[in-house]
């Protein structure tokens, strides 16, 4: 869902300006508590991710052990589910019998699809993997009109000026 235009508005600034430019949100995050400390108006700065990239980070091998046994996960985590909600609709005593089924139906459904979804994908992607969007580096901006009065508080933080010589 986008974010309305209130949540827009939190992240925009008046024709901003860079600050400083950091290669850790550490670093940036950092910068902002200092110029906290000194009472500038913090509110009128934003901390931007740029230079994004992906990355992949590849977990295991995928085989046909590995599908099932996901696929028996997740059919038990969705008995689970299911057989809680069967405890709001049927009484207490038939409870065991309705999480054996859901168990069963559960696992079942589960593995044909993961079965049917591993034979069809043909031995592309025979592994596992996450993926995160991360930035590399991290830019303060101020409103335009703090600017001077930022950097001349940013240059008393003890290694910022010789930071923007590297």
């Amino acid at each position: 869902m986008p974010p309305t235009s209130d949540a827009r508005a939190l992240f925009k600034l008046n024709f901003p300006q860079s600050l400083a430019i950091y290669d850790s949100y550490t670093d940036a995050q950092a910068a902002v508590d200092f110029l906290s400390d000194r009472k500038f108006a913090v509110e009128n700065l934003c901390i931007v991710g740029t230079d994004l990239k992906s990355v992949e980070r590849v977990l295991g091998r995928k085989n046909w052990g590995t599908v099932l046994r996901g696929a028996v996960g997740s059919g038990l985590s969705m008995a689970v589910f299911f057989s809680l909600l069967a405890l709001i609709f049927f009484p207490p005593e038939q409870f065991l019998a309705m999480v054996v089924v859901a168990l069963v139906i559960g696992i079942g459904v589960s593995m044909v699809f993961a079965s049917i979804g591993y034979a069809l994908s043909g031995g592309r992607r025979d592994f596992t993997s996450i993926t995160q969007t991360v930035a590399t580096r991290y830019e303060v901006l101020v409103e335009h009109k703090h600017l001077a009065e930022a950097r001349a508080l940013l240059d008393e933080k003890p290694g910022e000026r010789a930071r923007a010589f590297e």
